[in-house]
């Protein structure tokens, strides 16, 4: 039975909290359940009209290595790879405090999620990545709205209150930390709300087209992958009250949204890394298709060709549940055999099928001469096939505040803003450059049972 979600408005605010969140996507609802535990009276508020913000897009898994769930299935793995792995994904220009408190702490966070009856048992691989890290659920279903779903109930379980259409608009400050906030409902009326403590999951800015050309102007006119709220509202007024921006630059493209129609969809990394590839309008492959998101966008924008073809097989399908939805909603042309799908998508039928035979030569010997593709080696010779095409597109925002390990905001003199907190994609500094796939839900939930934790430790003198 799915649990009944009931939120509460702006005139149902209390005067007072030890703790407010805002933002209601992964990482204001891990902090919030960890805040209560521990004690606090907490509230989280959401400015839009429904729970779960960018969370709710997020397809793939959550990356952690040394999990029992790898050694259930065979995957050795160790911290000192992942660490480093990241290190290079991101430019090796990554805050090393945050990413080894990152690493070493998200087994425990798989651990945690379990607990709560969020299982992610089923694994999968993420460009970048050597090892099978990406935990998913065992239902293979998108992570995001599992994800969601299964910490909404926690929540209403512990009595957690959630509001929606409360847009934090103010945040205030005297004796050098933070004391209270004002936030607006949708018909603009305000309200004071004491805090002994703050927590901004407020997510990236991704959605605001103005910072986007501000930190990056060849990115003006690019499509997002991000939901209308993720405009940047939390680092920005964290900024007002001389909160420190960090790494605003760096603005991450995915290299595969189908943004054919009105609505962009993020195509997940978990086609990849189950083994799809990439072809240009030869019918060729191009790029190390689980490279980095930074290398494999780059491949795709040097063809000049308005995109690429992911290609894929029922073999691919059966082990990533979002190609449904994608399929449901118009994305997927479908090809009886090879020949019929080549034929669909205006490729040579030769070209594509040659393709084919290379790529499952390249598996069978466990080695792509062509590219250096060293993982999501599945052979794609079942028929139907599958083809999405897509384009790179804005997708996330690797700078926001700077914060230190025990996710504290910091200010332009790198001296921590008591009471003020962040975590989840506002905070800026572990991914680097370039963000790996899996690696922001694993944020989310890392940094904020941190959050949640640190705001507790803060506001009980422990």
């Amino acid at each position: 039975m799915q649990t009944k979600i009931q939120t509460a408005n702006i005139d149902s605010l209390e005067k007072e909290y030890d703790l407010v969140i805002v933002g209601s996507g992964a990482t204001g609802l891990v902090s919030a359940l960890q805040a209560k535990r521990l004690g606090l009276k907490v509230a989280v508020i959401e400015k839009m009209a429904s729970l779960g913000g960018n969370t709710m897009r997020a397809s793939s898994g959550m990356n952690a290595a040394e999990t029992e769930v790898q050694l259930a299935n065979g995957v050795i793995d160790d911290f000192t790879a992942f660490y480093q792995e990241t290190l290079q994904g991101g430019g090796k220009l990554n805050d090393k405090e945050l990413l080894e408190y990152f690493v070493t702490h998200a087994p425990l966070a798989i651990e945690w999620l379990a607990k709560q009856g969020i299982v992610l048992s089923d694994l999968t691989i993420s460009g970048g990545m050597s090892q099978k890290r990406m935990h998913r659920p065992q239902s293979l279903a998108p992570i995001g709205a599992y994800l969601i779903k299964g910490l909404l109930a926690r929540c209403v379980a512990e009595a957690i209150p959630l509001f929606t259409n409360t847009k934090l608009v103010a945040i205030k400050k005297a004796a050098e930390k933070i004391t209270g906030i004002t936030v607006a409902g949708t018909d603009g009326k305000e309200v004071e709300v004491g805090v002994k403590a703050l927590l901004l999951a407020t997510g990236g800015f991704g959605a605001n087209a103005n910072l986007i050309a501000q930190y990056q102007p060849q990115l003006a006119n690019y499509k997002t992958t991000n939901h209308a709220g993720a405009s940047g509202d939390g680092l920005l007024l964290a900024q007002k009250l001389g909160a420190q921006l960090v790494d605003m630059n760096f603005i991450q493209v995915h290299p595969t949204v189908q943004q054919d129609f009105d609505h962009t969809y993020l195509i997940g990394e978990a086609v990849r890394g189950e083994g799809a590839i990439l072809v240009n309008k030869n019918g060729e492959r191009f790029v190390n298709e689980l490279a980095t998101r930074k290398r494999v966008t780059a491949a795709i924008t040097a063809l000049n060709e308005n995109g690429a073809y992911l290609i894929f097989n029922q073999t691919v399908r059966q082990r990533v549940k979002a190609i449904e939805f994608y399929d449901k909603v118009g994305l997927v042309v479908t090809g009886a055999s090879l020949a019929e799908l080549a034929t669909k998508l205006a490729l040579p039928k030769e070209n594509l099928s040659q393709t084919l035979s290379n790529w499952n030569q390249a598996v069978a010997t466990r080695t792509d001469c062509q590219f250096g593709r060293k993982t999501g080696l599945v052979t794609l010779n079942q028929a139907p096939y599958y083809a999405i095409h897509i384009a790179p597109g804005i997708h996330y925002t690797m700078g926001g505040l700077h914060i230190n390990a025990k996710t504290q905001v910091l200010d332009e003199d790198g001296q921590v803003i008591s009471g003020l907190y962040a975590a989840g994609e506002v905070a800026g500094g572990l991914h680097g450059n370039n963000r790996i796939g899996g690696n922001s839900i694993a944020e989310t939930v890392v940094f904020g049972l941190q959050a949640g934790k640190q705001a507790a430790k803060y506001i009980l003198g422990k």
